[in-house]
């Protein structure tokens, strides 16, 4: 696909810490050969801290694929009539303004044909549903130029939750389990520092994405609230509770009871209206082992819930990296992972 160049950083770049993962192309396989991060206090940190993540990663390539998120990013799911790809395009930018909030001109669209609908009544014309994504140029070009700043090559710019899913659809194809999944509906809950990323996939699809602002910033804010303790200590506590988990699960139960109520509307949402239930939770994010979360989750959605390792089964390739602290937090990792699986041959 690249010729020599067949190798991608995938950049993390979030609000509390900078992750840089680089993967190679093996033939029909795929490896990871790099990998770093670094924590970021302010926005103001963020540049030093890419350049410090991709000088420390002693990363083979400057090609990055990162993301956005946040109120700049519009998903919609609409039906629209059957047509050909290149109409589709042109229709899609025509009808924009019915479905996102900015103006067609200040944005960068993109869309993709989820699936036909079933066979339409008679004298109605059939339809297709489509993924529609609406980014605002404003945030590109600030994503872009800070990439440049730091003498990166933009390869792709994603979007959060789709990467989520990316991350699933490898960690799949790597177990092979492909046929197990291929018609299964799943909900990807990634539970960051400041947001909480859903994506609902089903056969390498997204069905539905939602960012809720609720997230591990604020079971560390519950913690030191009800404990009157600061937020660094705070933090500590969350990360490493140890003889106090009982104490930890109680302060952050009603945020935990918070996010479930609204994992629970998404998915009813979906299921309304695609008439699919959600079958199985699958879990990552650096709170995903919070005291009582497991427990809080199988009793708000009453399916399976399961804590997955998106480094599973995918080789590491370097002396570089240290591996067992990688492999110790790799519950964080599903975005990054995802980021750099675009060398699979979806950098277009």
């Amino acid at each position: 696909m690249f010729g020599k160049q067949n190798r991608v950083v995938g950049l993390d770049i979030g609000s509390s810490e900078i992750k840089a993962l680089e993967m190679q192309k093996f033939g029909d396989g795929y490896a990871i050969t790099g990998f770093a991060s670094t924590r970021v206090h302010s926005p103001d940190e963020t540049r030093a801290a890419i350049q410090e993540v991709i000088a420390t990663g002693g990363f083979r390539t400057r090609r990055v694929v990162t993301a956005v998120s946040g109120r700049s990013v519009i998903v919609r799911y609409v039906n629209m009539p059957r047509m050909a790809p290149d109409q589709l395009r042109s229709a899609v930018r025509y009808e924009a303004d019915k479905y996102i909030p900015f103006e067609v001109e200040d944005v960068v669209l993109d869309c993709q044909v989820l699936e036909p609908e079933t066979a339409p009544t008679e004298g109605e014309q059939p339809e297709m549903k489509v993924l529609l994504v609406a980014v605002k140029k404003s945030l590109i070009e600030e994503h872009v130029a800070l990439l440049s700043d730091c003498n990166l090559t933009p390869a792709v710019i994603d979007v959060d939750a789709f990467a989520l899913g990316n991350a699933f659809e490898l960690h799949v194809t790597a177990s092979h389990r492909e046929r197990e999944f291929e018609d299964r509906v799943v909900a990807l809950i990634d539970i960051g520092a400041n947001k909480t990323n859903i994506n609902i996939v089903r056969g390498g699809n997204s069905y539905f994405t939602r960012e809720v602002y609720l997230a591990g910033n604020d079971f560390t804010e519950a913690i030191a609230r009800r404990l009157g303790i600061d937020e660094e200590e705070a933090e500590a506590l969350k990360c490493e509770p140890r003889d106090r988990v009982g104490e930890v699960e109680e302060c952050i139960l009603p945020t935990l009871d918070d996010l479930g109520n609204e994992i629970q509307l998404s998915f009813d949402y979906f299921e309304n209206q695609f008439e699919r239930e959600v079958e199985e939770v699958y879990v990552s994010g650096g709170s995903a082992k919070l005291p009582g979360l497991a427990r809080t989750f199988e009793a708000s959605f009453d399916r399976p819930i399961i804590f997955w390792d998106p480094l599973e089964n995918l080789p590491i390739r370097s002396d570089r990296i240290d591996e067992k602290a990688m492999l110790a937090r790799s519950n964080q990792l599903a975005v990054v992972v995802g980021l750099a699986s675009r060398v699979r041959g979806k950098l277009t």
